[in-house]
């Protein structure tokens, strides 16, 4: 999990840097109180528990997202446990 959060934090700082983007990623906001930042790969959406975040994120906040990127209602640490899975994969 460890590898999997340092990756995500070094894609969110670099495109911090940069109004954009990279290519083949998107961003998306996590955390109860303070939303943090995270980019992740396109190649997350052809996973199923991801999937169920973006169905969660439908219901609760429908596709109005005020900040820019897609707004999922989860803790910090379920992403980075799932990006970690996911990169093990």
């Amino acid at each position: 999990m460890v590898q999997a959060k340092q990756i995500l934090k070094l894609q969110s700082l670099l495109s911090k840097n940069r109004a954009q983007v990279p290519k083949g990623h998107f961003a998306v906001y996590v955390g109860e109180v303070d939303k943090k930042r995270y980019v992740v790969p396109i190649s997350y959406l052809n996973n199923p528990s991801f999937r169920s975040l973006l169905c969660q994120a439908e219901e609760e906040f429908g596709y109005n997202h005020t900040m820019g990127g897609l707004t999922i209602p989860c803790e910090e640490h379920a992403l980075l446990d799932l990006a970690s899975r996911l990169q093990a994969s």
